[in-house]
């Protein structure tokens, strides 16, 4: 009897298995979405035609986004710069926590993550999906170096100390990504070399000088040249790149199309059979703005509008891609920018286009243009009508959306800052995942926003924008406190008006700061 239990039993493994036991899902769920987060660098929520008529660029992919799913014209990114917003995305947490997320930082700068800190990539991977990451990292290296001491560039000479031969000690795949295909860093800041699963492709690296004059006859210097010191090339305003280390085959303008590539041969590599995540942080339309010749002069909005057009036809590629491999209809597809626009004033003026739409400041601020991002996410299988949702959401929060989507518990301690917005992708548009959302400035400046205020500690932007910081008058605010929903563009600073809105927000900003 014994016998013929464990032959009944083995036929109904092999029968099992025969019906494809994945197809029931993972932990019970049926056919697990595939997400891809296409994350923009540096583009502003005014730049896509679908949400604000008066762009001067062309977006027809994002706006067919747009019109297919769920926008949000109130999300933020957890920092106004470029590494703690990625750290936010990722980990779902406020960088502030971990200082040395907190700050923008350099190509050779070691990990800001923790190897034991639960990410994205890897609650998904402990899920059964098939992760990679394709595109920009700026979450820092573990360089292995040729005198054993920490990585570190020579900025006068360009050189650095280290061994691009040997494989790196940590980084993406350390972190929950089964695959990866990385540029370092943004794409002014070297080195400019691309790394697969941990090693650089075509190590023997030269200085972008021995490629590219560090001026042109007709150079005129603009107010970004201020981020750049005189051994950088620089030909025009937004043309510009840090002196450095670089891969003899890498060329800069070549770099995002690289990227689209290696992300669609990722996608390529997948199928139904298994659920997959693919994280595509994109190095543009961050400088240097170097669009593709199809695109170069047809924007209204300088090279920069032409280089946005450059990113919408990635997000047109992936999605083609997706469609020719039957994945499109299962795929949860997220369009994202890790911080607002790096667009001040005299471009607004120059080519009469509000990056940032309605909002002021500019990528660095504590004010809504250095945080509020564009956020459109379609998912043809999942959402049932296109909507705008109003509410406060976070990057943060795609940790806990992504967890609810697959009905999985995030584990005690991580992403703790992260809420889950997923009834409003289910369609339900009045529904609240959060009421209060602190923002970080590039130089530290905090502050705090509920649905009806926001309340800055501090005076001035806390980024690029002038004035960066202001000291009190005597007798004046300390602070900036604006009805956020009535003023959007942070003019009236009612501070001095309100002095136990002032106090009371004051304390519930330490009191997240601080858990």
């Amino acid at each position: 009897m014994k016998n013929w239990l464990n032959y009944s039993l083995f036929l109904y493994l092999i029968l099992l298995q025969g019906t494809d036991v994945h197809a029931q899902g993972l932990d019970g769920k049926a056919n697990p979405s595939n997400i891809v987060i296409i994350f923009a660098d540096d583009m502003g929520y005014g730049d896509i035609k679908g949400l604000n008529p008066l762009s001067k660029i062309e977006t027809p992919a994002l706006d067919e986004m747009v019109a297919e799913g769920i926008t949000f014209s109130n999300a933020h990114a957890s920092a106004s710069v470029c590494t703690p917003s990625r750290f936010g995305l990722l980990t779902g947490e406020y960088a502030f926590r971990t200082p040395a997320a907190a700050r923008g930082i350099g190509g050779f700068a070691p990990p800001v993550m923790d190897k034991n800190q639960l990410s994205m990539a890897a609650f998904l991977r402990n899920a059964g999906y098939q992760t990679g990451i394709v595109g920009k990292w700026h979450l820092g290296l573990e360089w292995v170096t040729k005198d054993g001491k920490p990585a570190v560039l020579d900025a006068e000479t360009g050189h650095s100390n280290v061994d691009y031969r040997q494989p790196i000690g940590a980084g993406p795949n350390d972190f929950g990504f089964d695959y990866s295909f990385i540029h370092p860093a943004s794409l002014d800041i070297p080195p400019y070399v691309f790394l697969e699963n941990h090693r650089v492709l075509d190590p023997g690296v030269i200085l972008t000088t021995e490629v590219y004059p560090t001026r042109k006859e007709n150079t005129e210097f603009s107010w970004d040249k201020k981020h750049s010191n005189d051994q950088a090339v620089y030909w025009e305003k937004g043309v510009w790149w840090r002196q450095g280390e670089m891969a003899p085959t890498f060329r800069v303008a070549d770099c995002l199309d690289e990227i689209t590539g290696q992300g669609l041969a990722f996608i390529e590599r997948q199928s139904a059979a298994k659920p997959f995540f693919l994280y595509l942080p994109l190095t543009g339309p961050h400088t240097p703005w170097l669009p593709s010749e199809e695109h170069k002069g047809k924007s209204g909005a300088g090279l920069y509008g032409d280089f946005v057009m450059d990113i919408d036809q990635v997000v047109a590629s992936i999605k083609e891609q997706l469609q020719a491999q039957g994945l499109l209809e299962n795929t949860l597809l997220v369009f994202a920018s890790d911080n607002g626009a790096y667009w001040p004033e005299e471009e607004i003026l120059l080519y009469g286009h509000d990056s940032n739409r309605g909002v002021r400041g500019q990528k660095g601020d504590v004010w809504d243009g250095g945080h509020r991002i564009p956020l459109i996410i379609s998912w043809p299988e999942g959402i049932q009508e296109p909507a705008a949702y109003s509410g406060l959401v976070s990057l943060t929060d795609l940790f806990a959306t992504v967890a609810g989507l697959l009905d999985q518990s995030i584990p005690e301690g991580a992403a703790m800052d992260s809420y889950s917005f997923l009834p409003v992708l289910q369609g339900d548009t009045g529904f609240v995942s959060r009421t209060e959302m602190v923002h970080h400035s590039s130089s530290g400046m905090f502050a705090i926003r509920t649905p009806e205020w926001k309340y800055i500690d501090g005076l001035g932007s806390g980024g690029f924008s002038y004035p960066n910081r202001l000291q009190p008058e005597k007798g004046g605010p300390k602070g900036q406190l604006y009805r956020i929903r009535e003023d959007p563009e942070e003019k009236d600073n009612l501070y001095s008006n309100y002095p136990r809105v002032v106090e009371q927000l004051k304390s519930q900003l330490e009191g997240v700061v601080n858990r």
